[in-house]
This record gives structure tokens, sequence and C-alpha cells, in this order.
């Protein structure tokens, strides 16, 4: 459904410079259903169908807000899912049973506090990973999150490569590097896929063991990152961090894998969201704020600090400095100050860039805080 509408869409606007609206993909579906050749449509329930054109005219509505890139056609091999609403759905006595199929479906329920019997689902997707895995994920109608309580800390994280983060308390988190471990393992199943013909059975099985491998690797990093980032929420009621370029960081050769498999982005997102539920702020100072080079007892500032320099010494009062803890500690000290109204030096102004040898403007360069304390 998800090609078909979009194959016809780009063919109309090509030719025709004509917009399709979702009332004219939800007809042409009627029509679809009464040819020979696509009859098989009328075999499954329409809800679902239709929640595909829905779900692609939302896409193009991104497209031409520019909140996205123009929608692409969609391959049997990558995840499939199929979404359920009300009407096409009944779960009696813990038993899901979809429309136009007799029995029940069978599944695993994976949340022990919660009953399924007592479940009232406004929405059922029914999904298919690359490995063969099939998924049935309900959502429901829940109350309001509850503000966690106060803490009286606010901590600065550092992100980096060797440790994943450091906090200005000097916590360490190390970098579990999950995609390097299982590095060897995933090239080894990919080239045994390589040696098989395409279009065959053996080829198809080789293909499902590196997609289980890759789920391995994803299902790990995403239970580190929400243990890594629940904890820092529930430790401190502000929490500072960097807005890193991560776009222009992957560029580097060397270092792209690194950083893709570290996800700092999806740990932003995931802190985002988490302390908007709970009440927590989390403030976000620029990129071009110098946080390695200042001293944090002093405030004296380096001209030069080298990746290598792992630990320095303030020219000016002599102290010793680890260089994650002490940027972590520069990280907190300018959130504090974007938190009293006082951004101070954190906008990043007369910070040297490369290109332009002259200073940027501080203009747009505030630190913006996501969710206030409650």
């Amino acid at each position: 459904m998800w090609n078909m509408t979009l194959g016809q869409r780009r063919q109309r606007f090509l030719t025709k410079g004509i917009r399709t609206s979702y009332r004219e993909t939800d007809n042409a579906l009627t029509e679809w259903k009464r040819t020979e050749g696509l009859a098989f449509l009328s075999e499954v329930s329409s809800v679902p169908l239709q929640q595909t054109l829905r779900h692609q005219h939302t896409a193009f509505q991104n497209f031409f807000a520019q909140r996205a890139q123009y929608p692409r056609f969609k391959s049997r091999m990558g995840r499939q899912s199929a979404h359920y609403t009300r009407s096409a759905f009944r779960m009696r006595d813990g038993l899901l049973t979809l429309a136009k199929n007799a029995t029940p479906l069978k599944f695993v329920w994976s949340f022990n506090d919660i009953d399924v019997v007592e479940l009232d689902p406004t929405m059922v997707v029914i999904s298919r990973d690359p490995d063969g895995r099939w998924y049935a994920t309900f959502a429901v109608d829940t109350d309001a999150p509850v503000s966690a309580e106060p803490t009286g800390r606010s901590i600065g994280v550092d992100l980096g490569l060797s440790d994943f983060l450091v906090t200005s308390d000097g916590e360490r988190i190390a970098n579990p590097r999950h995609l390097a471990v299982k590095a060897r393992n995933i090239a080894r199943y990919q080239r045994r896929m390589a040696r098989c013909q395409r279009g065959s059975s053996n080829r198809r099985k080789a293909k499902a063991k590196v997609a289980r491998a890759h789920r391995k690797v994803r299902n790990a990093r995403q239970d580190f990152l929400h243990r890594s980032t629940t904890r820092l929420v529930r430790s401190a009621d502000v929490i500072v961090i960097e807005d890193l370029n991560i776009r222009g960081m992957v560029r580097n050769r060397h270092l792209a894998r690194a950083i893709s498999d570290v996800s700092w982005g999806e740990f932003r997102r995931q802190l985002e969201y988490k302390c908007s539920r709970t009440g927590r702020a989390l403030v976000v100072i620029d990129r071009w704020f110098p946080s390695s080079k200042l001293c944090s007892t002093c405030g004296h500032r380096l001209t030069q600090l080298s990746l290598s320099s792992r630990h320095w010494t303030c020219p000016s009062c002599r102290t010793r400095h680890d260089r994650d803890i002490n940027a972590a500690k520069n990280i907190l000290a300018a959130g504090q100050a974007v938190a009293r109204g006082d951004s101070g030096d954190a906008c990043g102004a007369d910070v040297r860039r490369k290109g332009s040898p002259l200073p940027q403007s501080a203009a747009k360069q505030e630190a913006r805080v996501v969710g206030e304390v409650k």
C-alpha cells in the first residue's frame, strides 16, 4: 500500500504538478480492491491499510513543512508494521482478536506488574523485525506523570568516547562500545551472506542471522541509554549538557563509527522527554563554550589544548585538572548561570572557530532550558 500510493503520488506530481490528498488515496484504495490483481486487499481489515495512507499523508505534510525528508519507498526486508485502531480489534479476558481473524492472536506478555486482563488498549501495532521476530504493541491512555521529588542537586555532564559521560561530581560511566564488541561476529555473518546466491533460501537465512546480530547490539545500546538517562534524571533537579554538533563530527571517517555507536543524539532525546515528564530541568549550553580550556577554580582560559592532553595544570592557580571532570564542572557553572538569567560566557562569544578568524556574534547562541522544575 505504501509503495503503490507513493508511486502514484510521484507520477501524478511529475506529470501534472498536482498534489494528492488523503481522500483521493482512500478512494483509490477502494478502486484497487475491485481489480483482479489487488482483490487480496479485501482479505485483511481496511483499518491498517487506511492507517498506512494516513501515515504517508502525514509524512508528506512534514516534508512540505520542511520538517522531514521526502518519503521513500520501503523494502519488504525491512521492518513491517500494521496499525489497528479500536474498531479493528477486540481485547477480552487478555485475548487479542484482530479484525477478519477468527482465532485470538497468541502473544507473550512482557510486563509482570500489569495485568493484561485489565488492559484497555486504544491501538494495537503488529510489527515484524528483519530478523523474523514479531511484536504486538499496545497503546493505552494513562494519567499524567507525577513530578519526581526534588533532590536539591545540579549536575553537569560531559560526553566523550573513552568514557561515555563524566559528571561534575566526578562520576564516570565507561563507554560499553556495543558495536565494537559484536563487530567481529557481524563481519563473519556478513561474509557468509555474501557467499550465498541471491534469492536463495540460504541467503535469506544468512540475512536473518545478520539482522539478529544487529538487533542484539541495538537492544543492548537502548538498554544502556535508558538506564543511564533514568539514573541522571532521578539523581538531580537540573542537568546541564552541551549542544554537540554530531552531524559534523561523524564526517570524520576515523571516528564516525565510534560516534554513531555511542548514540549521543539518542541520549539527549531520552533526557529531554524524561526531564519533561518528571519536572526536571535540562539546560543545553552552546557548543562553542570552551568547557575544556577553562579552569573551574580560577576561570583562567588556555589558548590551546590538544585532544591527547587528558590532564593539565592551570598556569594561574596551579590547580591540576582532569580534562573531563573540569569540563563537566564548567558545563554545570554555565548552566547555573543560565538558570539565574545570566548566561555569562555560555553563549560562546569570542570562541575561536574553524573558518573565519573573527569572533562570531553571540546573539543567537544563548543556552536554552528544556523543561522546568516544578
